[in-house]
């Protein structure tokens, strides 16, 4: 039993590591953007291979605790949800390099107008994710429905973001290129958000053991029935 404990304390805390990857490659990606430096691009692009490793790790040790241990109710959610989450922060990671790709092309390109409301939606992003993985590790079902509750402030930034850069287009249409980019990190970071809300979705599976996705909410006891 003792080993059991001790090989779920081990799960976590890879995913900690990955967890805390995820969020620097995520905000270096905005970093460079905003900052128009190659620098902490080069950085996210570093770290991937890391997060990667990480992700295969995760995999083989939720996977081995399932098959060998057995685990029931709580602890079975736990497993459960870390694999899930592990999916999620890789995800999260690949969506990282994407931006900083879009950040690299930029650097070749003329700036199209000032860069607040894309850090404003990133800023929130980032929120969503440090705020869903605190969430799962400090067992708070209140932080992780404040996760939830931020979804739809991400999907009107992004929208708000897409209509700016239409009508600058329409406008100067030279800028086309440059806004087309912008367009795509407005993209990937709403994406980064629908999987931190799927982590908050995991931690309050962990939590209270119900199923909030689609709109509804279910006990697990219920899921199962």
């Amino acid at each position: 039993m003792r080993h059991f404990i001790e090989e779920l304390e081990h799960l976590q805390q890879k995913l900690l590591e990955e967890a805390g990857l995820v969020e620097a490659a995520i905000h270096g990606s905005i970093k460079a953007l905003v900052e128009r430096d190659e620098g902490p691009a080069q950085d996210v692009l570093r770290n991937e291979a890391r997060i990667n490793q990480l992700e295969v790790e995760i995999d083989e040790t939720a996977t081995r605790l399932l098959a060998l241990q057995h685990p029931m109710a709580s602890d079975l959610r736990l497993i459960r949800a870390a694999s899930k989450i592990n999916t999620d922060l890789e995800r999260m990671g690949d969506l990282a390099v994407n931006i900083v790709e879009r950040a690299l092309g930029l650097l070749q390109q003329p700036v199209v107008k000032p860069l607040i409301d894309i850090p404003q939606m990133a800023s929130l992003v980032e929120f969503m994710v440090r705020s869903s993985i605190d969430a799962f590790v400090k067992r708070d079902a209140d932080l992780a429905r404040g996760v939830l509750a931020s979804d739809d402030a991400v999907d009107d930034l992004r929208d708000s973001i897409y209509q700016e850069l239409i009508e600058f287009m329409q406008r100067e249409t030279t800028s086309i290129p440059a806004s087309v980019n912008l367009m795509f990190v407005a993209r990937n970071l709403e994406r980064i958000a629908d999987h931190a809300t799927n982590v908050a979705e995991d931690a309050l599976f962990v939590i209270q053991a119900i199923d909030v996705r689609h709109g509804r909410e279910l006990h697990a006891d219920e899921k199962a029935g």
